[in-house]
C-alpha cells in the first residue's frame, strides 16, 4: 500500500524550475555557512524524502498541519500534492529570508516566524485547535538530547490523541533518544522508510505519545549496503542533471547553428572564390 501511495504522489507532485531549485540550493549553502546549527543541511529535503513525510499525513484528519523547519517548501509542495489545503499549513520557519520566500509561494498557509524548538511558546498564540499532525525537517542532531525530548513533548501537547510527529534523519538511529533518564515522557517510535534516493540517504521516524514498545519496521542497512545504495543515488543524479541541462541548452544551441548555417556556407563560398580571384 505504501509504495503504491508514493507512486501516486509522484504522478501529482510539481517540481520547481531547475534556475529555482538551483537558487534554493544556493540559499540553502549560504545559511548553512550562516549558521549550521541551525540550518542543519547545506541542501533541501529532496523530491523523495518529501513525498515519503508527507505520504504518512492523513488528509482526512481533523485539524491543521503544522511544519516545522520548512526552508524553501520542499515538503510544503509534497504536502499539496497530498491533497492537503493550504489553508490548513502552519509553517513555523527561524530564517526570516525563507519566511519571506514561502510567503511568496504559499499565499494561503500560515507563515510563523519563530524558534521550533520553543514550540509551546511559538504556537500557542497561533494554534486555535489541535493539531492533525508534526510533520518536522529540524536538524535534530545538532541539539542537546534534554532539548530534543522537550520538543516532541511540546508537540504532543499541540496534537490530537494519536496525532504522529514525523520526522526525517541522515542518522541510522531515532534522532529522539529512545531511552533516557532525563525525562519521563512515554511514546512509540517506528523507524518506516529509508529513503535511499535522497542525497544522502534518510530515514524517516514517527512518533506517537503512549507507552508502547519501539518498532523498528525498516532494518538497519549494512555499511557496504550504505554505500553502495548512495553510489547508485550519486550517479542516477548525475544522469538526471545531465540529461536536463542538455535538454535546456542543446537544443537551442542546435536550432541557432541551423540558422547560421546558410551564412557560414555563404561566407566560404565567397571566400573560396576571393582565393580563386588572386
Amino acid at each position: 500500500m505504501q509504495s503504491r501511495h508514493l507512486r501516486s504522489e509522484r504522478l501529482r507532485s510539481p517540481r520547481l524550475p531547475l534556475e529555482e531549485r538551483l537558487a534554493d540550493e544556493a540559499r540553502f549553502i549560504k545559511r548553512w555557512l550562516d549558521n549550521p546549527k541551525v540550518t542543519g543541511a547545506v541542501s533541501p529535503s529532496g523530491r523523495f524524502l518529501a513525498r515519503a513525510m508527507a505520504s504518512y499525513v492523513d488528509p482526512d484528519a481533523d485539524g491543521p498541519i503544522i511544519e516545522l523547519g520548512p526552508g524553501t517548501g520542499p515538503v510544503t509542495e509534497a504536502l499539496l500534492a497530498r491533497g492537503i489545503a493550504q489553508e490548513r499549513l502552519i509553517l513555523v520557519e527561524f530564517d526570516p529570508s525563507f519566511c519571506k520566500l514561502l510567503a511568496q509561494r504559499f499565499p494561503k498557509a500560515r507563515i510563523v516566524q519563530g524558534d521550533a524548538y520553543r514550540l509551546a511558546e511559538t504556537l500557542t498564540p497561533v494554534l486555535k485547535e489541535q493539531a492533525a499532525c508534526i510533520v518536522s525537517s529540524l536538524p535534530l542532531l545538532t541539539r542537546p538530547e534534554r532539548g530534543r525530548l522537550n520538543l516532541l513533548r511540546d508537540a504532543f501537547g499541540l496534537m490530537r490523541q494519536n496525532a504522529p510527529f514525523i520526522q526525517f534523519t541522515y542518522g541510522l538511529t531515532s534522532p529522539i533518544p529512545l531511552t533516557s533518564r532525563l525525562s519521563g515522557l512515554h511514546f512509540r517510535a517506528e523507524a518506516l522508510h529509508s529513503v535511499w534516493l535522497n542525497l544522502p540517504p534518510a530515514r524517516v521516524w514517527v512518533y506517537r505519545a503512549g507507552q508502547a514498545p519501539v518498532l523498528a519496521t525498516d532494518p538497519r542497512p549494512s555499511r557496504e549496503d550504505w554505500l553502495d545504495r548512495l553510489k547508485q543515488r550519486a550517479m542516477k543524479k548525475g544522469r538526471e542533471l545531465q540529461l536536463e541541462f542538455e535538454g535546456r541548452f542543446e537544443q537551442p544551441l542546435r536550432r541557432a547553428q541551423r540558422k547560421r548555417a546558410p551564412a557560414l556556407a555563404l561566407l566560404r563560398r565567397l571566400g573560396d572564390n576571393g582565393k580563386g580571384r588572386r
